[in-house]
């Protein structure tokens, strides 16, 4: 359907070297809460010196939070924003991967609305209470490809306290500067580029499947498959590969644009329990172990043929007329990047768990199975936990 919604203020600079013109930018600000997670990826990149040199060049000064983790808390949010208040920081640049993305947006919102995050969480045991005023700005530097959150306000925050994870986003953290450099990416481990790269790719594969799928959320789709799915594997086999890691990177950030577009589906609601219950499960890693079985009960059911076959040939099935051969391609994608035949018990899971996800799933993010092709009940989506399981 011809029926859309799109508003994105970002000005994106995307780009090898594009970092060095940071300092030459209009920044939102005075001073940054410069953020970065609890590990040293930042620095041995080279983003977080290289990032500290051009906020002095604009002099902007800053102070450093890092202690963002995987699967990031709601108790670090909120520890953040007292931080940000505290040391008088009117903006946020973030310098990281999907973690440190998605809790900017979290934190940016509660630097200047009173409460708790999980006041505003719209799903689950959240308060549903909306955002009364703006979030500080935010400057988004991605150091991985694979959310997508640079370039929208949406991020997904975790509650230990009650086993919930769960995505928070309102437009007034939409970021205002966007710089994608792929030169911060070659750093990846292999593993972990493969992890990423395929968040990157289910981003825009479950936009295509999505019942909010329109023609621009399309274009820009099937533009970012075919990318990630000729270079991802050269990413993975040779990190400093500067032409892998800039198609990776833009089929990564322009998912952030289908997804404002259309919508990712109840897959995204599914790994999201997984790693809500079980913390050390990578996001990527969990939407590879649910992929084939995940994709294959929509194919079974005939819901969306067209979508799986335009798919495969963006992945290299050039004379593809089948939707089977959408599984075919994700395999072999898989197999390439060293990542097929991945399973829940490899994490930790029990097959027990399999309904109490299912459930999970459903009152954390039950939006997401809104967007599926056709309806899948609650007994659907425990068997497609089952069978990930094996």
């Amino acid at each position: 359907m011809l029926d859309f919604y799109f508003n994105n203020p970002t000005k994106l600079l995307f780009g090898s070297g594009k970092l060095a013109q940071l300092s030459k930018q209009a920044l939102p600000g005075r001073k940054a809460l410069l953020l970065i997670s609890a590990g040293k990826s930042a620095a041995l990149s080279g983003a977080l010196p290289k990032t500290e040199e051009q906020l002095k060049l604009a002099g902007v000064s800053y102070v450093i939070f890092n202690k963002i983790v995987e699967n990031p808390l709601r108790s670090t949010v909120m520890e953040a924003a007292a931080f940000a208040r505290e040391n008088g920081c009117d903006f946020i640049v973030a310098v990281g991967g999907g973690a440190v993305l998605d809790s900017a947006s979290a934190i940016a919102a509660m630097v200047t609305n009173e409460g708790d995050l999980w006041d505003y969480i719209q799903g689950g045991t959240g308060g549903r209470k909306r955002l009364k005023e703006r979030g500080i700005p935010i400057v988004t530097i991605p150091t991985t490809a694979g959310t997508g959150s640079e370039i929208n306000c949406w991020g997904v925050i975790s509650n230990p306290e009650t086993n919930e994870k769960i995505g928070f986003g309102e437009e007034s953290v939409i970021p205002v500067l966007s710089i994608v450099d792929p030169t911060l990416m070659t750093s990846v481990p292999p593993k972990y580029t493969a992890f990423q790269g395929f968040d990157a790719l289910f981003h825009n594969t479950e936009s295509m499947i999505s019942n909010c799928n329109n023609p621009p959320a399309e274009a820009i789709a099937l533009s970012c498959i075919e990318r990630i799915a000729a270079y991802l594997p050269r990413a993975v086999r040779d990190g400093n590969d500067l032409e892998a890691r800039e198609n990776v990177a833009y089929g990564s950030t322009m998912a952030g644009v289908t997804m404002q577009l259309a919508s990712t589906t109840a897959k995204h609601a599914m790994e999201h329990a997984m790693s809500a219950y079980h913390r050390n499960l990578p996001h990527g890693a969990g939407l590879i172990i649910l992929s084939l079985p995940y994709y294959d009960f929509f194919i079974q059911k005939h819901v969306c043929d067209e979508q799986f076959v335009k798919m495969a040939r963006a992945m290299g099935k050039r004379d593809a007329s089948r939707p089977e051969e959408f599984l075919t391609a994700l395999e072999e994608l898989q197999r390439a990047c060293g990542v097929f035949g991945l399973k829940m018990s490899d994490y930790g899971f029990a097959r027990t768990e399999s309904r109490t996800l299912a459930r999970g799933a459903r009152e954390m993010q039950g939006g997401l199975f809104a967007a599926n092709p056709c309806e899948m009940t609650e007994d659907e989506c425990t068997a497609i936990f089952e069978e990930a399981y094996l």
